[in-house]
Formats: structure tokens, sequence, C-alpha cells
């Protein structure tokens, strides 16, 4: 549900005064602005201090064309993807990664079996029904499981800790969440980072889906 309902009168009091003016109605709250998705992804200082940024990280153009010249056939995968939801409403987004490795930056998400990494990307829509529209077709590939499939790690639903419209999985190496909230459509990856690092990055990029 958005968190930018607006605050309607459900009934008006009108008030006779002396001179027959009737007094000026207050205006209603008028909505925060959404946060930029290169605000919403994550930021350094919420990975461990051994993980450092990847270049390219930023407004998903610079990525993609950064990660064209490490590895062409991954770049216009990517591209695709980014493609498929601007069709599908997108009006921007951003990608971070951060590993303790620069060759894991060329990795897909940065999951490489040797280093850690930190991966997270965050797409904008218009409004809400594009955004889930779009995490139910997937994010990057990622397509939210059926709601009777069953497999060790995963979970779907506020029982991740994140919205209706959220979906987790965790390995031994890899733990993945990909959720919708507000206008956005979120996917963060994190590779041999423990649960407790898991759940302080879910929480950070959470906090500014407004």
């Amino acid at each position: 549900m958005s968190r930018f309902i607006a605050i309607l009168a459900v009934g008006s009091i009108l008030v006779a005064c002396q001179n027959n003016t009737t007094p000026a109605a207050n205006p209603s709250p008028s909505p925060s602005p959404h946060a930029t998705v290169a605000a919403a992804v994550l930021q350094p200082g919420e990975v461990p201090t051994d993980l450092h940024a990847c270049t390219g990280s930023g407004p998903i153009a610079g990525y993609l064309k950064n990660l064209q010249a490490a590895d062409p056939t991954l770049a216009a995968r990517l591209t695709q993807s980014w493609q498929e939801l601007r069709a599908r409403g997108a009006l921007d987004a951003a990608i971070s990664v951060f590993a303790t490795d620069p060759s894991a930056c060329a990795a897909e998400l940065g999951v490489t079996a040797k280093f850690r990494a930190a991966a997270s990307f965050i797409a904008v829509f218009a409004d809400e029904g594009q955004a889930q529209r779009a995490w139910g077709a997937g994010i990057l590939g990622f397509v939210p499981p059926a709601p009777d499939q069953v497999a060790p790690g995963m979970v779907r639903g506020t029982g991740t800790g994140l919205s209706a419209s959220s979906w987790t999985y965790a390995s031994a190496s890899v733990r993945l969440a990909c959720w919708r909230r507000s206008v956005f459509a979120s996917l963060l990856v994190l590779t041999n980072l423990n649960a407790a690092q898991f759940k302080a990055a879910t929480v950070a990029i959470d906090a500014r889906l407004n």
C-alpha cells in the first residue's frame, strides 16, 4: 500500500462567524517525494569495510557501459533485462556492487565462488501497479516462486520481513531478496556474507523505499 495516501477530510464543519465569513480551509499535507534510485540502493557504509565499490556503480546506463568493456555477453543480457523493465514502465534504475576483489565486479551481480560481494538493483515506476506487475514478471530474470513452490531456503510474502510482494532465498554462499515496495522494485544479492549482514542490508534499503 502506498505511503503517500493523501489525508482526506471525511466531513466539514461550518462555523458561523460574527462577520459571516468562512474560515480558510487548512491545506492537505503534500506527499513526500520519492527517494531517487541512486540514493535507495545499497550504500558504501552499509557493507563490510573490506568490500569496495565497483566501477560503474550508480545509474544503470553507466553500469551497463562499464560492464560492456569487461563482459559484452553479460552486458547484453542485462541490457535486455533492463529494456524489458522499461517496457513495463520503469522510469529509472540504479545498481551498486561491492566486492573484496575487482574480478568479482565483472561477474553477474558480483556472484563468485571465491570472493565476498554485495549487489543491489532498484527500479522506479510511475505507479505501484506498474511496479507490482514488473516484480511479478521478474527483476533481472529473478521471477517470484509460485505460491505453492517449496524449496529449502526460500521464503515468500510477509514471512521475509519485507512486503507481501517479496521473496528471499538463502544458500550456503548466496542470499537473495527481491521485493516491491511503493513504486520501487528491488533486488539484493549477497555472496559469502552472513545472515546478519543480509538482514542489515535489506532493512537499510527497504527503509528508503517510500
